[in-house]
């Protein structure tokens, strides 16, 4: 007899998911937040792109971290509470579908952002997302009792939060940069706070993935800005731009080799997984601060920018320098040994001079491909003989 399929119900208590749970995957609804977040990261980073080829350097790089965070921030809170509370019950879908309205509310606020500094509307698409996550918290205090301090700290600390954030709309101007900082300490500050003592039941392995997940996507966005670019200059009949594009793509290729060389090493206690989580926002930052500096690359090629190739080589390197020293502290130094320990900030430096020559795209892609040439002759050196496969016989 065919046994009845279940039934996802509307409304399901809340209960924590297991730590050590056995394939522990990402969702088809975290995957559809994971997308639809990429419409707010392509903004940030179109707009960063137009601001760097026109020359305004200061204003893009500080409105670009500032729009970032908000991001960046809502994503992570998602992320961890989902690995610890996935209910799936339709409640909870609707409560995360609100969620994603608020992310496509915040970038509708991007250009505006960097164009008249107005953050007005990305605050309240930010206060959306992270209101929504409130009634997630609440949801985890009724139903975990055994984690419910935690889940009332989280619920009380993001509420009061978003009340300054509402709160720093109206004031001065000159006040601004002053009130996002101490805003963004307050958030940051609210998960060191909550999960002690005793973390939420979030899955180790499911995060490594999460994150790995959104690498990946931000690295899409890259090429999808890069194609783009090139695209506009092959449209108005500049056919001279396959060799940047190709020196473009190798760096995203690399990215991309370097982040998953190895099996990323899963946090699994709190100080860790805090630096680990918040480090993640230089990575992410950075990846995408390289597709809009690749695309003013591009437009210093057309000679449409009104910035030197050398500013435009350290649009590149600088985000490249960054992403390999997280990537160093984060992952290479707690991994690895020897000579590639070494190379990664080697790497870095040499980034950060690169754009002081000729041709700063290409040079910057001979030094991450030499930097994965590296990292695979070591590996392969380290692995040896034990990676023989036995003779059967």
């Amino acid at each position: 007899m065919t046994q009845p399929r279940s039934v996802r119900p509307f409304y399901r208590p809340m209960r924590p998911r297991r730590r050590d749970e056995p394939h522990r995957a990402a969702t088809p609804l975290e995957l559809f937040f994971d997308l639809c977040f990429v419409v707010a990261v392509a903004q940030a980073a179109s707009s960063l792109h137009h601001d760097v080829a026109e020359g305004h350097l200061g204003h893009a790089v500080g409105s670009y971290l500032m729009v970032f965070f908000a991001i960046w921030w809502s994503w992570v809170n998602f992320t961890w509470f989902a690995s610890a509370y996935d209910t799936d019950d339709d409640v909870y879908r609707i409560t995360t579908l609100v969620q994603i309205c608020g992310a496509l509310i915040l970038a509708a606020g991007v250009p505006r952002a960097f164009a008249d500094g107005d953050f007005s509307v990305i605050t309240y698409g930010y206060v959306v997302m992270r209101l929504a996550a409130v009634v997630h918290w609440s949801r985890a205090a009724v139903g975990d009792p055994r984690h419910r301090p935690a889940a009332r700290r989280y619920a009380i600390g993001v509420t009061v939060v978003q009340i300054g954030w509402l709160l720093r709309l109206l004031l001065p101007a000159e006040w601004g940069l002053a009130s996002f900082l101490l805003l963004v300490l307050a958030d940051l500050l609210v998960p060191a706070v909550a999960e002690r003592p005793g973390m939420t039941p979030w899955h180790p392995r499911h995060i490594t993935e999460r994150y790995g997940l959104f690498t990946l996507i931000v690295l899409g966005e890259t090429v999808l800005a890069i194609s783009m670019a090139i695209q506009a200059g092959l449209d108005a009949g500049e056919h001279d731009l396959w060799s940047l594009a190709a020196a473009g793509a190798i760096i995203v290729f690399a990215l991309w080799w370097l982040y998953f060389d190895r099996p990323i090493e899963a946090p699994d206690r709190l100080p860790y997984s805090l630096i680990w989580g918040y480090g993640h926002y230089l990575v992410f930052a950075a990846i995408a601060a390289i597709g809009a500096g690749l695309g003013a690359a591009v437009d210093v090629d057309r000679n449409l920018a009104h910035i030197s190739e050398t500013t435009a080589g350290y649009a590149v390197g600088i985000p490249v320098a960054v992403f390999l020293l997280t990537i160093w502290v984060l992952h290479v130094r707690r991994q690895q040994h020897g000579v590639v320990v070494v190379a990664f900030p080697v790497v870095a430096l040499l980034a950060l001079l690169a754009p002081l020559g000729p041709a700063p795209v290409y040079v910057l892609a001979a030094l991450l491909v030499a930097l994965v040439t590296v990292t695979v002759l070591l590996r392969s050196r380290d692995v040896g003989p034990s990676a023989r496969v036995a003779d059967p016989a």
